[in-house]
């Protein structure tokens, strides 16, 4: 560790600075599986850090609605990771957890991102410096450099006499200050994510990814809440609101799962809540397609139920795209489904049900207008997961 270059940067913290957040480092190496730099520790005690006013060093510390470490080091590694596809060599480099991965350590305010190269030594004082420059990938060149120093000496280099970037240009050379950085002053201790469920049923769930259909694998794969939340009322209060009973499929699902949202971006309404947040008051969509598409016919080509063969919503997107059966037939089990898209124009109906469409889009293998699919080196395991709603978020139509 260049000692030198800790002490200067340890020199410029604002004294005002907040108390430093503790780190409980060997458990946060444990669940990194990597030992971290000494220099990095070093810093770390003063806190999460605002470097000449342009870099942030991130450390193992949470802070309610801005900052999660264990949550930025995955979405980090993940965006990097499908970026880099979009420009030379269009082959992602590894990143942590893999042995010898990339492992993201700070960023910019131009959205360029720092990591350290591990595969570079079994000594964490030697890893060098690697940076991502986001800019690079819009201009069609390699986004990653190495700058071949360690962390100290790196950030340095950014004060003194700054460092190029990927693609041209240079990062610094930056203020000569080191602060607390700002959006975190109220930053709290770090636990690391204990383990999930039991080895048996990660397996079991694992083997759901390929193997399986129907109900039975859905729930293997995305295991339902103990007291799945549907309401007071009955389905037959619901088949009397909407002027039809519903899909046995649909009701068999959300008498497993009940008002919930799913991949923190489906959003199944409660069917039997009565109130604001319930399937039924939801049908508010219908009344506004229909004034669009009086005034926009051309982008709203579809018939609202109870129009014959109209569209019947009953789950939504964060982005505003609606999920619904289209009410062909009087069958309501030989419904087909179909999205209503927000912001693209509108697409025919989906080929499968819906539990099929549900097990699908959690494996990975569906993409739809409403359905956003996962990377090609995504894990599915990582991203599913279900927040039941209760009776008192239901009001808000959110988990």
């Amino acid at each position: 560790m260049a000692l030198p270059s800790v002490s200067f940067l340890t020199a410029l913290l604002d004294a005002s600075a907040p108390e430093p957040v503790p780190v409980e480092w060997d458990a946060v190496e444990a669940w990194l599986g990597v030992r971290l730099p000494a220099d990095y520790k070093a810093l770390a005690a003063c806190g999460p850090l605002d470097i000449g006013e342009f870099v942030w060093l991130h450390v193992p510390c949470t802070e309610e609605g801005r900052f999660d470490y264990g949550s930025w080091l995955k979405s980090t590694h993940r965006h990097c990771r499908i970026d880099s596809r979009n420009a030379p060599p269009h082959e992602p480099p590894v990143f942590r957890p893999a042995p010898g991965g990339l492992l993201a350590l700070g960023e910019t305010r131009a959205t360029s991102c720092l990591f350290w190269d591990t595969s570079a030594s079994d000594d964490p004082d030697e890893w060098p410096v690697v940076i991502f420059h986001q800019d690079a990938v819009h201009q069609g060149v390699n986004p990653w450099l190495d700058y071949g120093m360690p962390l100290a000496e790196t950030l340095v280099a950014l004060l003194r006499t700054g460092l190029p970037l990927p693609g041209g240009g240079a990062l610094g050379p930056l203020p000569a200050t080191v602060r607390r950085t700002a959006y975190l002053t109220e930053a709290s201790p770090w636990t690391p994510p204990g383990p999930g469920g039991s080895p048996e049923a990660e397996a079991l769930r694992r083997a759901a990814l390929t193997q399986g259909s129907g109900l039975e694998a859905l729930r293997t794969l995305l295991p339902p809440p103990p007291e799945p939340y549907l309401g007071d009322a009955d389905w037959e209060w619901v088949a009397e609101q909407l002027g039809t009973r519903l899909p046995a499929e649909y009701v068999e699902l959300m008498e497993a799962y009940g008002g919930s949202t799913w991949l923190g971006w489906l959003n199944l309404p409660a069917p039997l809540n009565t109130g604001p947040g319930g399937l039924v008051a939801e049908q508010w969509y219908r009344d506004a397609y229909r004034e669009l598409r009086e005034q926009f016919p051309e982008y709203q080509p579809l018939q609202v139920w109870p129009e014959k063969g109209g569209f019947l919503p009953f789950a939504s997107t964060i982005d505003g795209d609606q999920i619904c059966w289209l009410t062909e037939g009087d069958d309501p089990d030989a419904w087909p489904l179909i999205v209503v898209p927000r912001h693209a124009d509108q697409g025919d109906p989906l080929p499968q049900g819906l539990t099929d469409t549900l097990l699908e889009w959690l494996r990975g293998r569906f993409r739809a207008e409403g359905f956003p699919g996962l990377d090609v080196d995504d894990d599915p395991l990582e991203f599913i997961e279900l927040v039941p709603w209760a009776p008192d978020a239901t009001d808000a139509g959110s988990g």
